[in-house]
């Protein structure tokens, strides 16, 4: 009995010591091979995502760990949340160290969630912490990691450096006046910092108390009056010109589905007037207006040259009692089930027939379009690409379909590979998870047979993904 309990106790002792092994997910020879001689050492390219150019130019130093991980997470919050946090420790007002506690005691029940492999993660690569975070560890934890955040090593530019970040593309807002990217262009760090622009501001027409705020800082940052759609259009492309000069070179669409139908300018000026005399547009007037818009846009864009992404199918803001007292984006969203199909054919079409098709990548956040989105992306070559799994999809499991998915109706040499999509600076890690899939993913199929035993042809595809192909089709690197 006593023997049986000794070997018992050593594979325990072993299967913790598995947990975030160097060859973590990496299940074959093949795998760690392509991992370790074509992905690991790749630079990262990280062409959208959400994180503060203010932070970026004024080098932020973080404090703690609530600062650097916790503070805009919508991952976390969506976890602390289904585990039974009140709002005050998640988004509220709980003192940082309180909504850390309550993070420690969420994390234990992540298990099986990407959130364990991601937060365990992120803590070795930027505290070299290997220690399981929970209630129990959470004080040293946190004092470890602010000794090593005060050395000055874990500054936002210093994390950049850290990880090889190449290219940032943030997500900004048209009217922003961009004074942050121009201090980071005019300073010395090797990160290419560039905007990207996100005009959501200017289709909320089904909510005119918004639609017509951003519209007074459309007319400050502009300084052109906005007394009608056609002065609206002229603004925005106004600051379309503005971001090009100041390095944007990519836009961003957030999007239920594409527009049905493309209406008239007579039309668009009845639903622009209607808004800004503060009625809210329905739901057929929204899908004409965002129509209208996204031509001009996406000819402003082939105009430019710039890669527009495309974000769809998302149930944005679900908590009503949320929106009304918190705002938009506080991480209420889920999976939308929408039918994309014929609006994102109609549309695509319509717009490679106006000159108003850029070079374009679509995300889909329902899996069950992934073959849909592929095979779309094919009907447009060399103007579409099938973007990377995305938000809820960018789990193992997400991330294995979309390969799969991709591979089997496409191209997946020709991927632009992954993206954060995140608020937070501790997010790089992101990349090696995406990397350590993909090689497995890769590997498992030369170890099957289904690939070539050539680690030059194969790896070279694995390199394209990491870096290579975005730079390239995004005009980038």
């Amino acid at each position: 009995m006593i023997g049986v309990l000794a070997r018992s106790t050593a594979f325990f002792f072993l299967i913790l010591n598995m947990f975030l092994h160097d060859d973590f997910l990496l299940r074959s020879p093949s795998a760690c091979r392509l991992y370790y001689d074509y992905a690991a050492d790749q630079p990262i390219l990280d062409y959208h995502n959400h994180l503060s150019p203010g932070e970026i130019a004024t080098d932020r130093q973080f404090a703690n760990l609530y600062e650097i991980w916790l503070e805009g997470d919508h991952y976390k919050w969506r976890a602390m949340r289904a585990n039974g946090c009140a709002e005050s420790f998640v988004s509220g007002d709980a003192t940082p160290r309180e909504k850390y506690a309550a993070w420690a005691e969420t994390v234990p029940h992540t298990l099986c969630n990407p959130l364990y492999h991601w937060t365990h993660l992120e803590l070795r690569r930027y505290f070299g912490i290997e220690k399981l975070l929970g209630p129990g560890t959470a004080d040293e934890i946190w004092d470890a990691a602010e000794q090593a955040l005060g050395g000055g090593d874990l500054s936002v530019q210093s994390i950049l450096k850290k990880f090889k970040v190449t290219t940032l593309c943030t997500t900004d807002d048209p009217v922003d006046d961009l004074a942050h990217h121009d201090a980071i262009a005019a300073s010395n760090l090797s990160t290419s910092v560039r905007p990207t622009f996100r005009p959501d501001g200017a289709l909320r027409v089904d909510s005119p108390d918004e639609f017509n705020a951003w519209i007074e800082k459309l007319m400050q940052a502009s300084g052109k009056d906005v007394s009608s759609l056609a002065t609206f259009v002229d603004a925005i492309k106004s600051r379309h010109d503005y971001f090009h000069e100041h390095g944007c070179r990519l836009s961003d669409q957030d999007l239920r589905t594409c527009p049905r139908t493309v209406p008239s300018e007579a039309d668009a000026a009845k639903i622009f007037d209607q808004a800004r005399g503060g009625v809210a547009a329905n739901e057929e007037q929204r899908d004409q207006f965002f129509g209208y818009m996204l031509v001009h846009f996406g000819r402003w864009d082939v105009e430019r040259d710039w890669t527009k992404q495309m974000h769809i199918g998302v149930f944005r803001n679900n908590n009503e009692r949320v929106l009304r007292d918190s705002g938009r984006d506080m991480g209420y969203d889920s999976i939308g089930d929408y039918s994309q199909g014929r609006p994102l054919q109609s549309f695509l079409s319509h717009c490679e027939m106006n000159d108003a098709l850029p070079r374009t990548i679509l995300y889909n956040n329902n899996p069950v379009d992934n073959y849909l989105f592929a095979t779309m992306a094919g009907n447009f070559p060399g103007k579409v690409q099938y973007g990377a799994a995305w938000w809820y999809l960018d789990q193992k499991d997400g991330i294995e379909a979309h390969l799969r998915d991709l591979g089997n109706v496409g191209l997946l040499s020709r991927f632009v590979g992954m993206l954060t999509d995140s608020r937070s600076f501790m997010s790089f890690p992101r990349h090696e998870y995406f990397r350590r899939v993909l090689c497995n993913f890769i590997g498992d199929a030369m170890e099957h047979g289904e690939l070539p035993g050539d680690f030059d042809l194969v790896g070279d595809l694995v390199a394209r993904i990491c870096h290579q192909n975005a730079g390239e089709f995004l005009q980038l690197s």
